[in-house]
């Protein structure tokens, strides 16, 4: 049997194995939650089941990430009921992509996953329109002098960017593909290059934010953010630098980002391998109390895979074993009750907030799903 299990990396017949159950118990879970949430987008539980942001807050960052799931269990299962979901949720965003006025820099968040995604399975042309309004809104939010996309929209922090809007650069390569538009590459190529300047520190650590003058474009200063301070190390924001550098370098082929990702990645690996594989919530924090955040590991775990992807053959080994420890560790905060929403439990959204830290969180559940699908290639590029 183990002949008919597909692998994208070598791996022993233990992995093979154990990495098929795996997917088998997440396709079984996905599948009844498919049928049981139509197109709700989830964001956290109450009592259990999920409620629908959409309905609460329908430009909230994390909407895209549930639609994320079922394209990739469309594209993995050829299942149409994902598909007839994923598209119920991207019609229902359309809303707040004709408003606009109250999206921000996490557009790449949204609109990857919904209408970037139908279009690269489907060819659906409402859903590239939708897909380059939203480039369109990310690339209006560049400021020319400081060389960074702009994160929020309040009027005081006009100069305010983070590290996480390296995995909204995607829907900018994504466009320049579709319309030769280089001034979506262009301030792509920009941000990333400011990142590795003022966000990325050289020993693979990073900061959260960077304070820019508005006007100027001078750098100001560093800022703490959602980890435990200023010159913390928030796990979250690591792992969307080991991910985003390293989809940097997909779109660019500029080593100066693949070798970002793998100092990224070296500081993280070292860091979770003193706790069990699994991140803490921040790596700089006082020891108690204690917090997690799986949902920082799940997302490395898909930058680790992404840097697989470039590297000569003999250092692969590195990161897909490294995924691997990432998987076994975080399954013991996996939940596969049918009954129950939501899969990786203790995923933590910021420090400072204990109404979303140690619970569930949907984007903990696109991650582990895209990488389990990348390890038996059943996946599909959405970034």
């Amino acid at each position: 049997m183990l002949e008919a299990i597909v692998m994208r990396y070598e791996m022993n017949s233990d992995d093979k194995i154990y990495l098929e159950n795996f997917y088998k118990k997440l396709e079984r879970k996905l599948s009844v939650q498919c049928d049981r949430l139509g197109s709700i987008m989830p964001y956290t539980t109450e009592n259990g089941q999920y409620f629908d942001m959409g309905q609460r807050h329908l430009e909230a960052w994390t909407n895209g990430f549930y639609c994320g799931i079922l394209w990739q269990m469309y594209h993995a299962t050829k299942k149409e009921k994902y598909k007839v979901n994923a598209e119920k949720i991207e019609e229902r965003l359309d809303e707040a992509l004709t408003k606009f006025v109250h999206l921000d820099h996490d557009v790449g968040f949204q609109w990857l996953h919904t209408s970037v995604a139908n279009y690269r399975l489907t060819n659906n042309e409402k859903s590239l329109e939708r897909s380059l309004h939203a480039a369109n809104i990310l690339a209006g939010r560049f400021n020319t002098q400081g060389n960074f996309i702009r994160a929020w929209n309040d009027s005081e922090k006009m100069g305010i960017t983070i590290i996480d809007c390296l995995m909204n650069l995607p829907l900018l390569h994504f466009a320049f593909k579709e319309t030769n538009n280089y001034a979506y590459k262009h301030i792509a190529i920009s941000h990333a290059d400011m990142a590795l300047e003022y966000l990325i520190r050289p020993d693979g650590s990073c900061h959260h934010i960077a304070k820019f003058d508005a006007k100027t474009g001078a750098f100001i200063e560093n800022l703490g953010g959602q980890g435990y301070g200023l010159n913390s190390s928030w796990s979250r924001g690591q792992a969307w630098a080991i991910y985003g550098m390293a989809l940097a370098y997909r779109y660019t082929k500029d080593e100066k980002y693949l070798n970002a990702a793998k100092t990224c990645a070296a500081y993280f690996l070292a860091n979770i391998a003193l706790n069990d594989y699994i991140a803490l919530l921040d790596f700089r924090s006082p020891k108690e109390p204690k917090y997690i955040d799986t949902t920082a590991s799940a997302c490395a775990i898909c930058g680790l895979l992404e840097i697989a992807e470039f590297v000569p053959e003999l250092e692969k080994s590195l990161y897909v074993e490294s995924s691997l420890k990432c998987i076994k560790a975080l399954e013991k905060y996996c939940c596969f009750d049918v009954d129950k929403d939501s899969i990786l439990s203790y995923g933590s959204a910021r420090y400072d907030r204990s109404s979303d830290r140690e619970v569930p969180i949907i984007y903990g559940d696109y991650f582990l799903t895209e990488g389990i699908l990348r390890l038996l290639a059943k996946d599909f590029l959405i970034w």
